[in-house]
């Protein structure tokens, strides 16, 4: 199969994005304005966060609604389309949970058979 056709692909290419995911998060339970969604995304610079909407909006998952001017006050909401997409997160996000405890877990035992081998270790006499 080529990479073009793979539709795991797709839905990659779709919320690829370091905030794109949690954007379609913070939309899920209700519309936001501009400045809401930023709050939510502390870490977000202003400027990534305008181009990933966009993107979005140009998917179909998010609508922009401007109010008054276009300035004054914008709200993104999830689309019918974009609200199918949520579930598909919800099982990433459940995945990932379980990927971090794994790992960690993994980690623990890393640094516990290190220890008990740099301890067997000094517990073998040298030859003379």
């Amino acid at each position: 199969m080529k990479l073009s056709e793979c539709p795991v692909r797709a839905t990659a290419d779709v919320i690829d994005g370091k905030w794109k995911p949690m954007i379609v998060n913070a939309l899920k339970a209700k519309p936001l304005r501009f400045g809401q969604l930023l709050r939510t995304l502390p870490e977000a610079s202003r400027k990534v966060v305008t181009e990933q909407l966009r993107e979005l909006e140009l998917e179909g998952i998010i609508s922009r609604t401007a109010f008054g001017n276009h300035w004054q006050r914008v709200e993104y909401s999830l689309t019918g389309y974009g609200r199918t997409l949520v579930p598909v997160l919800t099982l990433m996000a459940d995945w990932g949970m379980k990927h971090q405890r794994r790992k960690s877990g993994f980690g623990a035992r890393a640094v516990e058979h290190r220890t008990s081998q740099q301890q067997g270790d000094s517990q073998v006499e040298e030859p003379a």
